[in-house]
């Protein structure tokens, strides 16, 4: 029998490294492993990388040639930052008169604190003239003479001229120095924030730079052709040589390869994710379909890198118990981990006899009052694994679940210390462990104004079983664990697009120019390795900022599924109908494509008037998109203009807030097209018409509008 072709996904954090292989054409997990983080290694992380290659491929039967895509994500440059361990950075400020001021100005980023006591080692010098080679090269002397080890040039306005920028690194080259400009970490505005952003990426680069040549040496020798893959902070994958220009892009990126599986697995539309471990709970915002992201704040202050929305709370699965005055007070933030001890509920029966409670300090300092069982085995600790045991809250199967008889052991004589029984006292601890989160979460669900009809809280980390299901629970949200909880991390890598982001001030963006910064993003993801064919470009124009947004994301081969099982039109039915939380015969099919169903019904209120909320159904039955009222219509590739022309001209509003265009999309082959991002009606028009060149003229096209107030 012949091997699948496989995905393999490669999460490297700070003690394990775990590595699986996803069959590349059914997405089902075929292996998975997991080997101590190699930090002191004569090769670094990378060594504990190509180890786990090795058992990986070992364990599924696979040979080098039958890996068809390889990405691992990384926190080392999160580290970096956290530890100090960073480059001395030497920055060449360009200018004179006003703009010398503002260049000279950039000297500060030397008090940059990374670690308490520990600054961001910063040597500045200037030149005038960058097309004077001479004082260029007495400028990266001066530097080195400092210990620079990396040269960032920065000069203000090089946004829009960068020959100042790339006129020094041309005449620093031959000092064999890693060298960035500015302008190439991002086109944005404000020379503070840019040259920081530019700054914080250069202290990191050599380290990462070293990092990806053994990666790249280690994965050639092992013999994969597939080119190597390096996570990214914002959801998506990017090739190694962009690493290598823009290291910074991984920072923070470990959050987002959980939330990546859960789009990508789990195809999440509209919820909240949950990436539990033993001692913190990442929470993050899946909204239609894309993963919320915003400019990052390192060092504590604001930067140009646009990476996920995470917010962490310090409650785990391995979260030990408070309690005083009778009642449970808290649970965390110490874990058992940090407290070197056991969890009760993974002890055996034999091993918790005779338990009575006491309260320990975990560490110097800590409070008195965290909960233990000294019973005939030992010490435990009393967590919220535990609880959730105890409750019936861990599946069958999960990587947290133990012995429910230990569970009822473990909380017993808790109970019996709080004057209460198993059932209350277990509810009492998950109650106070989820509290910080469900604040956390509410917060998140009203900042991106999820739809609660539809967003469902998705769990994974080893440790999803002792937070999400009761959260579910008591919010009435609905709730599950993904599947493979305790290895979502390396799958999203291994399933996560390649992805880029482009973005420009541009005033009075013109239709050109918009469609401009689009096909620069596509082309980047292209360059990258993903399939021009399955690219897909999302836009968006804020008038507000002037910043026009592309965001390009593709797979590096064109997979067609070949699953055994599509859901059929009941199945399709019942969840649009579910969603919707009507009876399936009030819901209609309203249009369609090969790819996706559109089902709509209508609401009618007193005094209000009607309106037509619709579900997106793809063929596998997951609700792909939701609006609460649109106006739905087919066409053709070559009748869309025309059609489209009609119904943005009849839903575009107009008031003192200016110009509103509706929200479109468009149903295309396999795809849903998002446009929803640009407000002017011309240029949406002008991105309609380029989502649908060299289409078959007869080829159906659903077109979704939502009028905007």
């Amino acid at each position: 029998m012949n091997t699948p072709r496989i995905r393999v996904g490669i999460d490297v954090g700070g003690t394990f490294t775990d590595a699986v292989a996803v069959d590349a054409t059914t997405l089902e997990l075929l292996g998975q492993v997991k080997v101590p983080t190699s930090h002191h290694h004569e090769d670094g992380v990378a060594h504990g990388i190509v180890e786990a290659l090795d058992r990986l491929l070992e364990q599924t039967g696979s040979a080098p040639a039958d890996v068809a895509f390889l990405a691992h994500g990384t926190t080392q440059a999160t580290n970096a930052l956290l530890e100090g361990d960073v480059a001395t950075v030497g920055l060449i400020g360009i200018g004179t008169g006003p703009a010398a001021v503002l260049t000279r100005r950039l000297a500060s980023f030397g008090k940059l604190e990374l670690t308490p006591g520990k600054r961001l080692p910063l040597a500045y010098a200037h030149v005038t003239d960058p097309q004077d080679t001479a004082d260029v090269r007495r400028a990266v002397e001066e530097l080195k003479g400092e210990g620079a080890q990396v040269l960032v040039a920065s000069q203000p306005f090089s946004v829009d001229r960068p020959e100042g920028e790339q006129a020094v690194l041309d005449a620093a080259r031959p000092y064999g120095l890693p060298m960035t400009a500015a302008h190439e970490i991002t086109s944005l505005y404000g020379l503070h924030k840019r040259t920081r952003t530019a700054v914080v990426n250069a202290a990191i680069l050599p380290r990462m730079l070293a990092t990806a040549d053994l990666v790249d040496a280690s994965i050639t020798k092992a013999g994969v052709t597939a080119p190597l893959m390096v996570m990214r902070c914002d959801g998506g994958v990017m090739a190694l040589d962009e690493m290598r220009r823009r290291p910074l892009l991984t920072v923070l990126s470990g959050p987002a390869a959980g939330v990546a599986g859960a789009l990508m697995q789990e195809r999440v539309s509209e919820g909240v994710f949950l990436e539990t471990g033993g001692t913190s709970t990442d929470i993050s915002v899946v909204r239609r379909g894309k993963v919320a992201v915003r400019h990052a704040t390192i060092l504590g202050k604001t930067s140009y890198l646009s990476a996920l929305d995470v917010r962490t709370v310090g409650v785990g699965g391995g979260s030990m118990v408070r309690i005083g005055g009778g009642r449970v007070t808290g649970v965390g933030p110490r874990s058992a981990h940090i407290a070197g001890l056991p969890y009760a509920c993974f002890a055996s029966p034999d091993q918790l006899r005779d338990a009575r409670v006491d309260t320990v300090r975990p560490m110097d300092g800590d409070p008195a009052d965290y909960a233990v069982i000294d019973a005939a085995g030992g010490r435990f600790a009393v967590t919220l694994t535990c609880a959730a045991n105890a409750l019936g809250r861990v599946p069958e199967g999960d990587f947290a679940r133990c012995d429910p008889e230990s569970a009822r052991a473990t909380i017993a004589p808790l109970a019996a210390h709080l004057g209460t029984d198993v059932v209350t006292a277990a509810t009492r601890i998950l109650d106070a462990g989820i509290a910080q989160v469900k604040t956390v979460v509410d917060a998140m669900i009203r900042d991106y104004r999820l739809d609660k009809d539809t967003a469902i809280l998705v769990g994974g980390g080893g440790g999803a079983a002792s937070v999400t299901p009761h959260l579910a629970h008591t919010s009435g949200m609905e709730g599950r664990i993904a599947r493979h909880n305790e290895v979502i991390s390396p799958i999203g890598v291994a399933l996560a697009l390649v992805r880029e982001q482009v973005e420009r001030i541009v005033p009075g963006a013109t239709q050109e120019q918009i469609l401009a910064v689009r096909a620069e993003a596509e082309r980047a993801v292209v360059a990258q390795g993903a399939a021009a064919e399955g690219v897909e470009v999302e836009v968006t124009v804020d008038p507000r900022t002037n910043t026009v947004r592309a965001v390009a994301t593709g797979a590096t081969e064109l997979r067609t599924q070949d699953r055994s099982h599509r859901a059929d039109d009941a199945e399709r039915l019942h969840a649009a109908a579910a969603s919707l939380k009507t009876d399936p015969a009030a819901v209609h099919v309203l249009a369609g494509t090969a790819a996706h169903t559109v089902y709509g019904t209508e609401t009618h209120r007193r005094l209000r008037p009607t309106r037509r909320p619709i579900r997106i159904v793809d063929v596998d039955g997951v609700v792909r998109h939701h609006a609460a009222d649109a106006h739905v219509e087919t066409t053709t590739v070559a009748g869309a203009p025309e059609v489209l022309a009609r119904l943005v001209g009849e839903s575009t509003s107009y008031g003192d807030g200016g110009v509103r265009a509706p929200a479109l999309r468009l149903l295309l082959g396999a795809r849903i097209a998002d446009l929803s991002g640009v407000l002017d009606p011309q240029p949406l028009l002008a991105l309609a018409r380029s989502e649908l060149r060299a289409r078959a003229a007869d080829e159906p096209v659903v077109a979704v509008l939502e009028v905007r107030s």
